[in-house]
């Protein structure tokens, strides 16, 4: 997917009502004041051949980047905000609404912005050896944790 298709996802989900409760759409996952949406989607970190794929992930932390680029020039500068501590804070049993605690499932941080009454974040996630980096954004009107 190219950058100008992401911003069109990301305009899609700025403009889409949210639904009263968790369904799966066309991009992601929708509930109750959010929308969360793969934007892109890679392999795992490790090649069958035993080789980091660390190509993969710069690729996708640039390709981040740039969207956060393009999206700063609508929106004015990103928080740039760590979600390590909400998924510290989720494995000890603290309740984190959605999309935020997916979102911390594998985004270490992300690039903020708030628009009107919504904020909308985008990261890289990357969930483990045999998982795949994900460009991952997420609208919503549920403040950050």
């Amino acid at each position: 997917m190219s950058t100008a298709q992401h911003l069109a996802t990301i305009d899609l989900l700025c403009a889409r009502p949210f639904p009263a409760e968790r369904i799966g759409s066309e991009a992601g996952t929708s509930g109750p004041g959010y929308h969360l949406a793969e934007l892109a989607s890679g392999e795992g970190f490790w090649a069958d051949d035993g080789t980091r794929r660390v190509t993969e992930a710069e690729q996708y932390e640039a390709e981040c980047a740039a969207l956060a680029s393009l999206l700063a020039a609508r929106w004015g500068e990103a928080e740039l905000v760590s979600l390590w501590s909400t998924r510290v804070r989720a494995g000890e049993g603290e309740e984190i609404p959605e999309p935020w605690r997916e979102l911390s499932d594998g985004v270490g941080h992300a690039h903020l912005w708030r628009t009107g009454s919504r904020w909308v974040a985008v990261g890289v996630s990357w969930q483990g050896d045999d998982q795949p980096f994900q460009l991952l954004v997420a609208v919503t009107e549920i403040d950050p944790p």
